[in-house]
């Protein structure tokens, strides 16, 4: 098949993401664990499929606006942010919202660890994309000897929640 005529990456998916609003306690927790699980695989274009085409975001400083605008945010990130790990919990819903604590682990090119702390307010629309997403993020240098976010959660992990610090 030719280039021309082999589907986009973005059409490959459908344009759905269940579970759907509104949410029960069961279904958050998953679409939590779900967003955990694609943002640990560090692939923009998979991670971009989960929110709407006109996804608005606010990231730290940043303002993102549509998937290409996520995957080129993302991929410059994840160049940065080298080993990257990530665990979110759930810390409330309703509806069709959610808020989200997070942590991740990751290096510089110096070789520097970070543990990232930060809060999520996600809003999605009736087929479960998220169309909005406000992050805010701090970082905290640690050493080597700190880190405890080694790679994506084991499955017998999902669920428990991050400690404060």
């Amino acid at each position: 098949m030719s280039e021309e005529s082999a589907p986009s990456r973005e059409n490959a998916v459908p344009e759905d993401r269940p579970p759907y609003p509104p949410f029960t306690m069961e279904t958050a927790k998953q679409k939590v664990q779900a967003a955990e699980d694609a943002w640990n695989t560090r692939d923009p274009h998979r991670v971009a499929l989960a929110y709407t085409p006109d996804s608005v975001w606010r990231n730290r400083d940043q303002f993102v606006t549509g998937r290409e605008e996520i995957i080129a945010f993302l991929t410059a990130k994840w160049e940065r942010e080298l080993d990257y790990a990530l665990r979110k919990s759930l810390w409330g819903f309703r509806e069709n919202r959610m808020a989200v604590r997070f942590q991740y682990e990751w290096h510089d090119a110096g070789g520097q660890w970070w543990r990232s702390y930060g809060n999520e307010l996600w809003e999605f629309d009736e087929r479960g994309l998220m169309r909005r997403r406000e992050a805010s993020i701090n970082d905290v240098a640690i050493g080597e000897a700190d880190r405890r976010i080694r790679g994506p959660r084991p499955a017998g992990e999902h669920g428990i929640d991050i400690p404060l610090r």
